[in-house]
């Protein structure tokens, strides 16, 4: 009889005592009423379920607390509206989130990275991926994390040592790997769990602990490294695919894995906005155009200070090379092109010719209020230009107008 009334209670069904019809008949009632009303309405079973499908788009995200999950759950939080929900499916990673998107029934987005491509492309089964997988937009950079001994010094010294890469199917799996061979560096791989794997290279069971991730990793920064480990650096080179490029973890990001030096030079891979290519005209196709229209349309709403701040890293108008960008998105974007103001912006850095260490927010409300002193009126994606900006830390941005012009030029392509 408990498990019983506890079922009835988890269904949101009124318990009553046994024997007591009058309240029974009561609740009977009470729902055949309810039932009257969506029938009065004008509204089916059946209808309803057409009304929820047809507002409905799903996203393959990440592992829970990670960073694909938790963007995720802002694209549920921000979109969500009577025309249009996304619904947030848990994933291993990048890696197999493009499997997913390629083949499971009912997947219509995915985060992917700009390496997956070419992972799919050395799946000899696989044909014509580029006809079923375009991109909505480049978002942000997740970041090579490789984490190890004091005495390893770069990552190439990693040659023929146990490394960990995550669980099969992650986004470690298949970029940490392929990061590994562009450096030329061949290393005992190993797949466990992050926990499983810090908790290896405590006990000197493996040397080396990969994540691929975008900063600050909390798996990575939750651990206690004591005086024996640190971030491995890790340096680009002429050898690095396109798809990958230069960046750096501070000490500010992991302020017990960076002790030495501020910052150390690492790797960083692209992360994509995926999207299934439906057939143009078909319901599927008609909904992925309504997410792009409000994903495009309410993108301030992801800057706001209570969602991840990798969202202001991102640039809508970014391509992705070898890429095809989705039809109805680069026909928002045609429809709503502005060219970033680079001329005014080079006319900001030889006026307050600010120093390499500058903040880059603190530089960005500069230039805000420069431009208003100036009454020019704002535009839509200033911020991208700063955003890259500190991976030139090394070259003063007002060295000279030959340099400001070519970081600009960099800037705006």
């Amino acid at each position: 009889m408990a498990l019983a009334v506890s079922a009835l209670l988890l269904a949101g069904v009124p318990c009553s005592p046994a024997g007591s019809r009058d309240t029974s008949q009561a609740a009977g009632a009470s729902q055949a009423a309810g039932k009257q009303a969506v029938l009065s309405a004008g509204e089916t079973e059946h209808a309803i379920g057409k009304r929820m499908n047809a507002a409905t788009v799903s996203i393959v995200t990440g592992t829970p607390g990670g960073t694909y999950f938790r963007v995720g759950a802002d694209l549920a939080f921000v979109l969500d509206d009577e025309r249009l929900r996304v619904l947030p499916i848990l994933g291993k990673g990048a890696g197999q989130n493009a499997y997913d998107l390629r083949f499971l029934k009912g997947v219509d987005l995915a985060f992917l990275r700009t390496d997956t491509q070419e992972q799919l492309r050395e799946d000899k089964r696989l044909a014509s991926i580029g006809s079923h997988i375009r991109y909505i937009a480049k978002l942000f950079d997740d970041e090579l994390h490789i984490i190890g001994p004091n005495s390893v010094t770069e990552a190439r010294q990693l040659a023929g040592k146990r490394v960990t890469f995550d669980v099969k199917g992650s986004g470690t799996d298949y970029s940490g790997r392929a990061m590994f061979r562009n450096l030329g560096v061949t290393v005992q791989a190993i797949n466990v769990d992050q926990p499983t794997a810090f908790e290896m290279l405590r006990k000197g069971e493996v040397d080396a602990v990969v994540s691929v991730a975008a900063k600050p990793v909390a798996v990575v920064a939750g651990f206690a490294p004591g005086d024996r480990f640190h971030l491995i650096p890790t340096k680009y080179g002429p050898s690095i695919s396109d798809a990958y490029l230069p960046a750096s973890l501070t000490r500010q990001d992991y302020p017990n894995l960076v002790r030495d030096e501020d910052e150390i030079e690492t790797l960083a891979v692209g992360t994509v906005l995926g999207v299934y290519n439906h057939p143009k005209g078909s319901e599927r196709y008609a909904r992925l155009a309504r997410f792009v229209d409000a994903f495009f349309g309410k993108f301030d709403e992801f800057l706001a200070p209570q969602r991840h701040s990798k969202w202001r890293d991102v640039n809508l108008a970014a391509g992705v090379g070898g890429w095809m960008r989705f039809e109805p998105a680069q026909e928002w974007l045609d429809a709503h092109h502005e060219p970033l103001p680079g001329a005014e912006f080079m006319a900001f850095l030889n006026e307050r010719r600010p120093s390499a260490s500058a903040d880059k927010e603190g530089l960005y409300q500069a230039f805000l209020h420069w431009r208003r002193d100036r009454g020019s009126a704002d535009k839509e994606g200033l911020y991208q230009v700063f955003l890259r900006w500190r991976q030139y830390r090394g070259h003063s941005l007002a060295s000279s107008p030959e340099h400001n012009s070519s970081l600009v030029k960099v800037q705006l392509r």
